[in-house]
């Protein structure tokens, strides 16, 4: 009862595609090929923001640091 040849995949297969047909089992396949090009779209924008984020930061504190050093010679 070990693993199972490519003789009992083969049959599965057949039986699957005689139940659900080639046509539904397609619209299945371009479905989730669909669903999985969106999540990889979704996680290069969600990188990008993150490092666009990430400059906003660097530059509000680089402006920060400015402010703080024209009022610190001001009240000098």
């Amino acid at each position: 009862m070990g693993s199972f040849s490519i003789w009992h995949w083969l049959i599965v297969l057949v039986i699957v595609m005689l139940v659900f047909g080639t046509k539904k089992l397609r619209n299945v396949g371009q479905d989730l090929g669909g669903a999985v090009k969106g999540f990889k779209e979704g996680m290069k924008e969600a990188e990008s923001s993150d490092s666009t984020e990430t400059k906003k930061v660097e530059s509000d504190k680089v402006i920060d640091a400015e402010v703080r050093e024209k009022t610190d010679k001001i009240n000098s």
